[in-house]
């Protein structure tokens, strides 16, 4: 009998940047969280009404840093920004394997990333980076 829930192994990620597969060798770690805006009215004449309208996703994934990809990446997306005004947009793909053997594929488009570490340079230890995303969207593909 196989697992009957999901792992952190069931899941790979892929990132597009301007229509460009990025390599990101060695994914460790995936995380995403759905932003909302509260909306709420308050009538005087009735109870409170309140519900929530979609506002992106925002999360962040961890990388084992095997190449220079990731650092190439950001740096062409100042350059990018700094020579030309051009501030680029990324889609990523997450692709997790269900317990029933089938796959599930989201969509994160309108990406955008920070760099939030590049990574911690030590002796005898992996470097390891962490990506910040915003995404408008998440499709399920």
């Amino acid at each position: 009998m196989g697992n009957p829930y999901s792992i952190g192994r069931d899941c790979q990620v892929v990132l597009l940047w301007n229509g460009v597969r990025l390599d990101l060798r060695d994914v460790t770690g995936f995380q995403a969280a759905q932003e909302v805006r509260r909306q709420r009215s308050d009538p005087l004449n009735s109870v409170p009404i309140e519900f929530n309208t979609p506002a992106g996703w925002r999360g962040h994934f961890h990388v084992d840093r095997g190449s220079s990809a990731l650092d190439d990446l950001i740096a062409a997306i100042e350059a990018a920004f700094w020579n030309a005004g051009v501030i680029g947009s990324g889609t990523i793909y997450q692709y997790v394997s269900e317990p029933d053997g089938s796959t599930s594929t989201y969509e994160f488009i309108g990406v955008s990333l920070t760099l939030t570490s590049a990574g911690h340079y030590q002796a005898e230890n992996i470097v390891k980076q962490t990506i910040g995303f915003y995404a408008s969207q998440r499709n399920r593909v």
